[in-house]
């Protein structure tokens, strides 16, 4: 097997399905629009779709989500992906992927929202319930010992130098702020189930309403902060509020979630990582809508 990247395509999808899944090789197998960072997706006939980690580093993803997922999904009050089966990787593709039931909706990225108050409501009631199940076992972030709690604090050099390079187009000293205040705080209580991605690309509308969460690669159990984030990568004004108060947590804690959106956004704009494209395209308005919360609420 070549240590190259896969060319992952609609041919290599086929190929995949048909030699390790022959009882669906009569399903016609279509790019998926938005096919998505970590991996690439196709729709697999009307009501599944083939999921292959776009590198190697995604490819711990699969296994969590096929051990995980289907525990959780009975305690959650929208659709999450169902894993239907674990592929194995083979002479042309090195790593495992999975195959998956199709959950009708758009991303609300481009979805038309019937209303963002409510949509705001409906996360937040689907995070409560994540938070109330029970962790035991559940996988931990790459991170060692009980860094997990602080992870935020891992990403200091990260974003003061993002920071430095946005000097002339930012307050460098409100930026910084924003940061400090937030990195002095930690979690204090038990690690709780986290989604790890909340973003505008993870959820899935349908008839206006939200209908699903998706792309849980990033599940593990530690900070809510980081899901919290959407707060101000997302909403703004009174579907910010909405969220935040119908899902109650300290100030230290929603702290950290901005801070968690800040430095996403920042280092999108600084350049010093890729992104996909619905969060480079949130990364300017969040940095904005950071720095305006924290001139007018601290």
């Amino acid at each position: 097997m070549s240590n190259d990247q896969p060319i992952i395509d609609l041919d290599l999808a086929r190929h995949l399905v048909l030699t390790q899944f022959p009882k669906w090789r009569d399903l016609p197998i279509q790019p998926v629009a938005m096919s998505g960072w970590d991996n690439r997706t196709f729709h697999l006939g009307d009501r599944m779709l083939v999921r292959l980690p776009s590198a190697e580093s995604y490819v711990p993803a699969v296994l969590k989500e096929q051990t995980w997922l289907p525990r959780l999904a009975p305690f959650l009050p929208l659709k999450i992906p169902e894993p239907l089966i674990m592929g194995n990787p083979d002479d042309l593709y090195p790593w495992p992927w999975s195959i998956y039931g199709w959950i009708e909706g758009d991303t609300a990225a481009c979805a038309d929202i019937a209303d963002r108050c409510d949509l705001a409501r409906d996360l937040a009631d689907f995070l409560k319930s994540l938070y109330r199940i029970d962790t035991t076992d559940g996988p931990l972030p790459k991170l060692s010992n009980f860094e997990h709690l602080k992870a935020l604090k891992s990403y200091d050099d990260e974003a003061r130098q993002a920071i430095g390079i946005l000097k002339n187009k930012i307050d460098a000293n409100v930026a910084t702020q924003v940061w400090e205040k937030a990195i002095e705080t930690t979690w204090a209580s038990k690690p709780l189930w986290v989604h790890g991605d909340i973003s505008a690309g993870n959820l899935l509308v349908n008839h206006g309403k939200l209908c699903a969460v998706i792309d849980f690669g990033g599940l593990s159990i530690g900070d809510p902060a980081c899901d919290l984030a959407i707060a101000w990568k997302f909403f703004k004004g009174e579907s910010r509020e909405a969220f935040k108060n119908s899902i109650l947590f300290d100030e230290g804690t929603w702290s950290r979630a901005r801070a968690w959106a800040f430095w996403k956004a920042l280092i999108i704009e600084a350049g010093l990582t890729e992104s996909n494209a619905v969060e480079t395209s949130y990364a300017w308005q969040t940095i904005t809508e950071v720095m305006e919360d924290y001139k007018h609420n601290g």
